[in-house]
């Protein structure tokens, strides 16, 4: 039988407001625990909330950066459940009204373009946070309670491991463009859950939905859901549903584990927040967030095309990071040259920060020092070989580049006659390859080019060689 993967994701999204979503405690990560809270955060009677207006207007700014319709009038409501984490026994959050519905993120499903549908985007408050100590008991951290987030819920038109973390890619890079969020997972200000079933292409069979928690990096995601998919595949195999339930990822088995099953719907009686009146947001303010939406990937990519001629591909790549993209545009304009930019920047450099496990965020080589030695490069003061070797010391140390150069003496070879003296001197040691390039082996320029580049020790401008080489033959 064959069978469809149906994967959805609820995301939450801490906001960095100055302030928490309904009080002015500060809202920043790692203070010392509980010394940013106060009445309101911590749910003491009587105390009342207020609505953070810069926490909507960057609720706001996700919802049209993601082609949602935003809903001028909603509420707020009261989510009720008892958990140590929460102070007050209930969350506020958004149930029927939220601020943001619909909308949809784009994705690469081999050359075509998937349209993944979001289905709403709400409001909420953080809760606090568990520490379990290495005595077996657990501590409260209520610094992060009443922190602003947004959960952003996708539709299950995700069917891959692979779909879904190219979708928390490109969420994840909007929102770092709209700069909103710091969405680091590791900090807990982007944390993800997956909700995956399969079902029967004819309809007669599907599995019941598990939702996959403690997941902590994109790579976790993806590999949790194929772990998830196989199980499941394997259950339907043998003609079972299987049951709802939460389970989570766990790294040292790269497997999911039993948490609970979800024998009956939560009930979390939900009732409007009496404290906080309806919200209206009007036109103006609206058009005020409009007017504050950046240049989004997909539009830079477009001007990287037309403005600086690079090819599409290229274009793409470059547009997906808002720090690449800047890195690149303040290296172009040094350089003047962003073909030579951008190749550098897609090859040699890229491979540097996978090879580090980086973010390109935290790549210590300057855009300065980078432009610097691209151009010792074009003006052929070094080769393109030694260009590559001085990079990968220049990625992880951040020198000045041309001191090193001159310091290290691999400034290029461009006298003529020092070049001619090595090329004669190749030649007359290599009569078999002079012979093999007369009889069509065109390959043995390239034996000659190396030796001569051997014997100037790298310094010597390998273009050069291959003319005189090619002039004497």
């Amino acid at each position: 039988m064959n069978y469809k993967t149906l994967i959805g994701l609820e995301i939450h999204v801490e906001l960095s407001t100055d302030s928490k979503m309904f009080c002015s405690c500060k809202n920043e990560f790692g203070l010392a625990p509980n010394t940013a809270v106060c009445p309101i955060c911590l749910g003491h009677p009587g105390a009342l909330p207020v609505m953070n207006k810069k926490a909507v207007e960057y609720a706001t700014m996700a919802g049209l950066a993601f082609n949602c319709d935003i809903h001028q009038s909603f509420k707020m409501d009261r989510k009720k459940y008892f958990y140590p984490d929460l102070t007050k026994g209930y969350q506020i959050t958004q149930q029927d009204e939220p601020l943001c519905t619909g909308g949809y993120i784009e994705i690469k499903d081999g050359d075509e373009t998937k349209k993944i549908r979001l289905e709403r985007i709400h409001i909420e408050e953080d809760t606090g946070k568990s520490i379990h100590n290495e005595e077996g008991s657990t501590l409260m951290d209520y610094n992060r309670a009443g922190v602003p987030l947004i959960e952003i819920v996708s539709k299950p038109d995700m069917s891959s491991g692979d779909q879904a973390r190219q979708f928390l890619t490109n969420l994840r890079e909007t929102l770092r463009f709209l700069d909103i969020s710091d969405v680091k997972m590791e900090q807990g200000s982007l944390r993800c859950d997956v909700n995956i079933n399969i079902f029967a292409e004819d309809g007669s069979f599907k599995t019941a939905i598990s939702e996959i928690k403690n997941l902590n990096s994109f790579k976790a995601v993806e590999k949790a859901i194929e772990y998830e998919e196989k199980r499941h595949r394997q259950m339907a195999d043998k003609g079972e549903t299987g049951y709802k339930e939460t389970r989570r990822w766990d790294d040292a088995s790269s497997s999911t584990i039993p948490m609970r099953k979800k024998e009956s719907g939560n009930d979390y009686r939900f009732s409007v927040e009496g404290d906080i009146p309806r919200t209206i947001l009007k036109d103006d303010f609206i058009e005020q967030v409009k007017s504050k939406l950046p240049e989004l990937p997909h539009e830079k990519m477009k001007r990287f095309i037309e403005d600086y001629k690079l090819p599409e591909y290229d274009s793409d790549i470059l547009s997906r990071s808002i720090a690449l993209s800047n890195y690149f545009e303040k290296s172009a304009k040094l350089t003047n040259d962003p073909v030579l930019t951008s190749n550098w920047l897609l090859s040699d450099v890229l491979r540097r920060v996978n090879e580090a496990e980086i973010e390109f965020e935290d790549v210590k080589m300057s855009s300065e020092n980078f432009s610097k030695l691209l151009i010792l490069v074009k003006e052929k003061k070094i080769n393109n070989n030694t260009g590559k070797k001085v990079l990968r010391k220049l990625f992880e140390e951040n020198f000045e580049p041309e001191e090193y150069v001159k310091e290290n003496g691999l400034i290029q070879l461009n006298d003529d006659g020092l070049l001619e003296e090595i090329v004669d001197k190749v030649l007359s040691e290599n009569p078999q390859s002079i012979e093999d390039i007369k009889n069509g082996k065109d390959r043995a320029f390239g034996f000659l080019v190396g030796q001569c580049m051997k014997a100037s020790k790298g310094k010597g401008n390998p273009q050069r060689f291959n003319e005189l080489i090619r002039e004497k033959i």
